[in-house]
């Protein structure tokens, strides 16, 4: 290709998608937070000196044995629970045999015909046209069904590292046997945005469920992308490519988007979509080949002899479902359906679990829904984001907000104080509630009506020629006599109570 930059038609959308259909499945692996490591004892700890967490085990030494860890299979069955899956009642290892330098047993423990979760689905932001949107895909909520093929649970290979030496690879094996899962989609995906949109779902399921920490950047979380194109309103599938090696959620959709265009250019050309792997180059926006895949790799499968298969009770889903936090999507449908919250307030405070939760708890003791959703995105937020914190971080407890949210709410302060003084002040002291603070910095709202009268009443003998004006018609003057009540109350006046006031006198008859 002689360009990365797509031909783009008058209404926004590639050149490419006049004509062809773009398919995509991920493949995502994600990192399991556990002690231990799949099959041993050794610890699973990321940045640790190179091959010091390893054992006989992990190097694969003739007669030694693995052990299953039960964490791995407890987060798996988390992970499908929370992405609508089956979980499968039997099941059983297997091994995947390959050579590679940081794979010292010379085979992968895996699951190959017995996966521990199938049949599955993540919905995503519907973001396609309304003839995508008339096909099957689209639910009735207006969100776009991906579905799960399967989660199955192996261990991660060790790390080869290029840029160290210049004429050696090294292997650094503390990364073999960390526990996986990876999550195969259908091929549902239809754009980058929808392959970017799921991702940032998958990875907000396994940070809300605990079981991965979902950092690309530290390989934690990883995405391969198979991509292809057919004709429109062709059934069949075209010959797909696999890109491997990206690292963060836009780099997956800048791929894709790629892909698409370098296989338009291809068939347009009469040319023939080859199967091949390819590696996504961030700096230059492109895709470039690494290996055919014409002959597919013959793994040669079989179950696993040292690991016994395992058996999940219905008693045994159930207690672990149990253990389960409120999930994005069931946090959403609540906040619309029930509180009334936009669809943007509700994505917002669902985007990370240690801000639904702080909601949550903030919601249990305000009824004011979505005076709680400003102060969270709004004043709460900003605090954070100032000083690079996180929620876990912010030290004014649910308890104490939903106080100040009271003051307001009762009229005790104004929402201007409570924001520009009243707050400060509770970040300053952790103790006193948002009432006693008020109380002893003299915060409270005054709402004295003959303070308000005999404040007005000079402002107009100041400005005689303002109120005339206003009783002619200018009404824009009320903020100037508003401003001169607040200023008289040093900001303490009641507003509403004073803007009655106000109108009060002003539209009284000469």
């Amino acid at each position: 290709m002689s360009t990365n930059k797509e031909v783009v038609t008058g209404s926004g959308a590639p050149h490419w998608s006049m004509k062809y259909e773009l398919v995509v499945g991920l493949e995502v692996h994600a990192q399991l937070i556990t002690a231990t490591k799949a099959y041993s004892t050794d610890p699973n700890a990321y940045g640790d000196h190179p091959n010091t967490n390893v054992s006989v085990l992990t190097l694969g030494h003739p007669g030694t044995l693995p052990v299953a860890n039960k964490k791995v299979i407890e987060h798996a069955i988390r992970l499908g629970l929370a992405t609508n899956c089956s979980i499968a009642s039997w099941m059983h290892y297997a091994r995947k045999n390959y050579f590679y330098p940081d794979l010292p047993k010379g085979y992968q423990i895996t699951q190959d015909k017995t996966p521990i979760c199938v049949e599955g689905h993540i919905d995503i932001p519907n973001t396609r046209n309304s003839d995508d949107a008339d096909r099957t895909g689209t639910t009735s909520t207006g969100t776009t069904r991906i579905g799960i093929t399967r989660i199955h649970m192996e261990e991660d290979a060790g790390k080869s590292i290029h840029d160290v030496d210049p004429f050696n690879t090294l292997v650094d094996l503390n990364r073999a046997g960390v526990p996986l899962v990876e999550i195969v989609s259908e091929p549902d995906i239809r754009s980058g945005q929808e392959a970017y949109d799921y991702l940032v779902e998958v990875r907000r399921l396994v940070r809300y469920l605990d079981i991965c920490d979902g950092n690309m950047e530290e390989g934690s979380l990883r995405c391969d992308a198979n991509i292809s194109l057919r004709p429109k309103g062709v059934e069949a599938f075209g010959t797909r490519c696999e890109v491997k090696n990206m690292n963060s959620f836009r780099n997956v959709m800048r791929a894709i988007e790629y892909e698409a265009q370098r296989q338009s250019e291809i068939l347009d050309a009469g040319g023939v979509i080859h199967m091949e792997t390819r590696t996504f180059d961030a700096g230059k926006g492109s895709t470039i080949g690494m290996r055919s895949k014409e002959l597919a790799h013959d793994y040669r499968y079989f179950p696993e002899p040292d690991l016994q298969p395992i058996k999940v009770s219905e008693s045994a889903k159930e207690a672990i479902r149990r253990t389960m936090p409120p999930l994005p999507r069931e946090l959403r449908a609540h906040y619309t359906g029930k509180l009334g919250l936009s669809d943007y307030d509700a994505g917002i405070l669902t985007d990370d679990k240690a801000t639904a939760l702080y909601y949550e708890a903030l919601i249990a003791r305000t009824t004011n829904y979505k005076g709680a959703a400003n102060w969270v995105m709004g004043d709460v937020r900003s605090w954070m984001n100032e000083r690079g914190l996180t929620m876990e971080q912010f030290p004014i407890s649910a308890e104490r907000l939903a106080g100040l949210i009271q003051l307001i709410d009762s009229g005790t302060v104004s929402h201007s104080v409570a924001s520009q003084k009243l707050f400060p002040l509770m970040l300053d002291d952790i103790t006193s509630s948002a009432e006693q603070l008020a109380s002893e910095h003299d915060l409270v709202q005054r709402t004295d009506v003959d303070l308000i009268t005999a404040i007005m009443r000079q402002a107009m003998n100041t400005y005689p020629d303002k109120v005339e004006a206003y009783r002619n018609g200018n009404k824009g003057l009320l903020g100037l006599f508003m401003g001169e009540v607040m200023k008289g109350t040093k900001g303490k006046a009641d507003p509403k109570r004073a803007n009655e006031v106000v109108r009060q006198l002003l539209e009284q008859p000469q």
